[in-house]
């Protein structure tokens, strides 16, 4: 079982917190539970957060020590967080454990010397102030995560979620992830590089109508031909209107994100089925094999042989 230890430096953020345990709690392999969660901080007990609340942490440093996965989550400590909370994350780091933050725990990070020289995300109010602090680290403006190696940074708040369902698929391939985001009821895919704020307003003539159904609808039918036409008519709006909304409401036009969702169907059925590559092709709606080979390499940088040999089911057959 893959062990995460969750450093909370206090004052902590409380959602930031509970979202490693929730979502890695709902991932599972092959029916057994896919992660183990500790949280810890210096001092065990009643931690401060960054509101009202206070939250009771049982576990001190030492979870760090065998740990594969070490996630610092939000926190006021810009400039001063507690030694032994730095020590322990370059100790982990050094011998080889992935490090991860969500939010302002990049600034903890940060202190530790662990984002000098790479690139790095952090919720956006406080971009221009990492950046001011710690100059050696490149931080990436507005992005919902960046993973540079084995170091992993996020956004605030859902940004986490989706940094969480990234290593899960990661590690356990896209229907262990999928399976955690219907579980925790969040959106299965959201690219790192995708913005964290809405760039474009929502359209008077909107009505604050979402275009959840349309997409549901095209979920059923990735195999078919769809179109910006069909899909503009199934919502019955205009063209223009489908792609404003879309922007708005996921951050990306129709056919980038029904490409996206093509590629994430054509991974559960390397993973989950023994059908051919053409067929695998034809289902997700990617068409032939080569158009397959094309989309996943450039989205997860294997081949479709490769990928069904690091992340085929046991029990795999063609249905």
């Amino acid at each position: 079982m893959h062990r995460i230890a969750v450093v909370a430096v206090p004052p902590v953020t409380a959602f930031d917190l509970a979202i490693p345990e929730l979502v890695f709690g709902a991932a599972e392999v092959d029916g057994a539970p896919g992660y183990r969660v500790q949280v810890c901080t210096p001092e065990p007990g009643v931690v401060d957060t960054m509101g009202s609340l206070q939250v009771v942490v049982p576990h001190g440093l030492e979870a760090l020590a065998e740990a594969d996965t070490v996630m610092v989550t939000g926190s006021g400590a810009r400039a001063d967080a507690d030694p032994r909370v730095l020590a322990a994350l370059r100790a982990a780091a050094g011998r080889g454990a992935r490090i991860a933050s969500i939010c302002t725990g990049a600034f903890v990070l940060a202190q530790a010397g662990l984002l000098d020289g790479r690139d790095a995300a952090t919720y956006w109010v406080q971009e221009g102030a990492l950046g001011h602090r710690h100059p050696a680290v490149r931080v990436r403006p507005g992005v919902l995560f960046v993973e540079d190696g084995p170091v992993l940074t996020s956004a605030g708040l859902t940004a986490g979620i989706d940094l969480c369902l990234h290593m899960i698929r990661t590690d356990h391939g896209a229907a262990v992830a999928n399976a955690a985001a219907r579980l925790t009821v969040a959106t299965a895919v959201r690219h790192g590089g995708q913005g964290q704020t809405l760039r474009l307003p929502v359209a008077s003539d909107d009505g604050g109508t979402s275009l959840s159904r349309t997409r549901g609808w095209a979920l059923e039918r990735l195999a078919e031909p769809l179109t910006l036409t069909g899909l503009a008519a199934h919502a019955r709006v205009s063209v223009r209107t489908l792609n404003r909304r879309f922007l708005t409401e996921v951050g990306l036009s129709p056919l980038q994100w029904l490409l996206l969702q093509r590629i994430e169907h054509a991974r559960e059925l390397l993973e989950s089925t023994g059908l051919p590559m053409e067929q695998v092709a034809r289902r997700s709606g990617l068409g032939g094999a080569d158009s397959l080979r094309r989309h996943l390499v450039q989205r997860v940088g294997m081949t479709p042989r490769a990928y069904r040999a690091a992340f085929a089911r046991p029990a795999t057959r063609v249905r």
